[in-house]
């Protein structure tokens, strides 16, 4: 349901009555629809700032108190409106987080006096309101992407969802990720996996040789560690489920929508026919993953006796810079399940439409999320909408659990690896749950902070990506570096012999560090709290910002 959006535009007084005529005729909207609000700005200095601020010190935008200005703003990324060489243009678009008072940033771009103007950099369409829904025919049952509050299977609250349409406009993913799906098998020829299945493209197919001398013959889509053959397909209906939540394709007018648009998805087979599986499959399927490309594993499957064979495993993924997402499982009790339960993996509670811990599933009265010591965080888990293992054209069956939530964190991950590469699964899983919702669910349960419930909340995408999403605003942060990066509390900082100022930032945007006086070029401090902040440096030349994560 869309609404009627009314925008008052407020001009400068510097502007005169002609101009005022043409801002209001502008913001008149073509066939019928208003453009909607935005959280970027378009600035132009003036040319003789620019000289004044021709000094041979770098800057993002040609004024140093301007740069200023979008550090504490929180500016995500400033580009210039117009490149080229013969350009005289010296206007810029200046992208800040969603709900940023722009007005208030307008006004304190005028007061430096360096600019000719500064506007809303609106949002227009040809037609209708502007934003990333995709058009699969069934994504309005998708409540865990986007929440309206009216899904009829359950009581549902809106904004109950992880963020998403929000989030694609960041990030919709990359082919060059990976994701392996250890479970019950894909259905490999269903058209919402059209081009997204991970293809073994060092062995030729059915020749009965293992071409790549990887251990496994004929391995092109993926290997089943069940059965001990090359066709990982499903005969049971977890994985399709599972697999689709990750990446069904979008926007192709078929089924429904994953989380990642983009990933190519990797079939392993853990799990037989029955639903069940040995721990040494699923430890061949990890390495597996591993040697074969995987950058990201989702296990939604577990055990609760823990196993040494099965932590290395786990262990060498993460080792060989692999993300790990597993479920905490669906017993409504504290009882560990593994591979959740390992060190450094990522792991995955559920909630119902209504954002509270679920409890019971749809299916059993006596089911619920698990909780514990070694929950990370909680992601939409009960009556997920997916893809159908024998059919392609039924999209009727739905799935509840924690084996539902964790492909949603999964997806995350691979979106974050699509913003930046180089991050380590330390990386990722500090940043999902840093940036994740905090007190969405029954206050009995769901206190402040980190609880054995919700553990650091709820996942959102477009947080997370928001927070990779901040760029330095210059290109010498190799002078300036803290570390350990996630830090554990305690962490350093480095920084240039001329620096005349240190400040963090919380993303908030409260200062919740600042010195002036330094013995040294390093110092060691400390943070109570865990989230992303922003160290910020002001040098006599200039001012440099980098961004880090607290995660005790």
């Amino acid at each position: 349901m869309f609404e009627e959006l009314f925008i008052l535009k407020i001009i400068p007084m510097k502007t005169n009555i002609f101009t005022c005529l043409i801002m209001l005729l502008c913001i008149l909207p073509a066939f019928g629809q208003l453009s909607e609000p935005t959280s970027r700005i378009i600035v132009k200095l003036k040319n003789d700032r620019i000289a004044e601020n021709n000094t041979g010190v770098k800057t993002a935008t040609g004024s140093s108190e301007i740069d200023a200005l979008c550090l504490d703003f929180k500016a995500i990324n400033i580009q210039k409106l117009v490149t080229g060489r013969k350009t005289t243009n010296h206007s810029h678009v200046i992208q800040f987080p969603e709900a940023t008072d722009i007005q208030q940033i307008i006004d304190e771009l005028y007061a430096t006096g360096d600019i000719e103007y500064a506007e809303p950099d609106y949002k227009g369409s040809a037609g209708g309101k502007l934003v990333v829904a995709p058009n699969d025919p069934y994504y309005f049952r998708q409540w865990s992407l986007k929440n309206d509050g009216t899904f009829p299977l359950s009581p549902a609250v809106a904004g109950a969802d992880i963020d998403m349409e929000n989030a694609w406009e960041i990030q919709q993913g990359d082919s060059n990720v990976v994701v392996a799906i250890i479970d019950s098998g894909i259905k490999l020829d269903h058209p919402d996996f059209a081009g997204r299945i991970w293809m073994n493209y060092n062995e030729i197919p059915d020749n009965g040789i293992d071409d790549d001398e990887n251990g496994y013959i004929d391995d092109v889509q993926g290997w089943d560690m069940a059965y001990s053959d090359n066709l990982p397909i499903d005969d049971f209906g977890h994985g399709t489920n599972v697999a689709g939540i990750v990446g069904a394709n979008a926007n192709n007018e078929i089924g429904y929508a994953g989380v990642d648009w983009n990933c190519k998805i990797m079939a392993l087979k853990g799990l037989e026919s029955g639903n069940f599986g040995y721990y040494s499959w699923w430890a061949a399927a990890v390495y597996y993953a591993v040697d074969n490309g995987a950058n990201v594993i989702n296990m939604s499957l577990g055990g609760d006796s823990y196993s040494a064979s099965f932590n290395e495993a786990v262990d060498y993924a993460l080792d060989n810079n692999v993300v790990v997402v597993a479920c905490m499982m669906n017993t409504n009790s504290n009882t560990t399940f593994y591979p959740a339960g390992f060190q450094g993996v990522i792991a995955v509670g559920a909630t119902n439409p209504n954002d509270e811990r679920a409890h019971p599933f749809y299916w059993s009265p006596t089911s619920g999320s698990n909780y514990g010591e070694h929950i990370s965080v909680i992601a939409p888990g009960n009556y997920i909408y997916g893809l159908h293992y024998l059919s392609n054209t039924n999209y009727n069956t739905y799935w509840g659990g924690t084996s539902q939530a964790t492909p949603h964190v999964a997806a995350l991950a691979a979106l974050l690896l699509a913003q930046d590469n180089n991050m380590t699964p330390a990386q990722i899983k500090s940043i999902i749950e840093v940036s994740a919702e905090d007190q969405v669910g029954d206050p009995a349960e769901d206190t402040p902070g980190w609880d054995q419930y919700y553990g650091h909340g709820r996942i959102n995408a477009y947080n997370a990506l928001l927070s990779v999403s901040v760029n330095d605003l210059n290109s010498e942060e190799d002078i300036l570096s803290v570390f350990p990066n996630p830090a554990q509390r305690e962490f350093t900082i480095t920084f240039p012999a001329e620096t005349q100022q240190i400040e963090i930032i919380n993303l908030q945007g409260q200062v919740v560090l600042r010195k002036k006086t330094f013995g040294e070029t390093s110092f060691s401090d400390h943070l109570s709290g865990n989230g992303t902040y922003i160290i910020r440096i002001t040098t006599s030349k200039n001012t440099i910002a980098k961004k880090f994560i607290v995660n005790r």
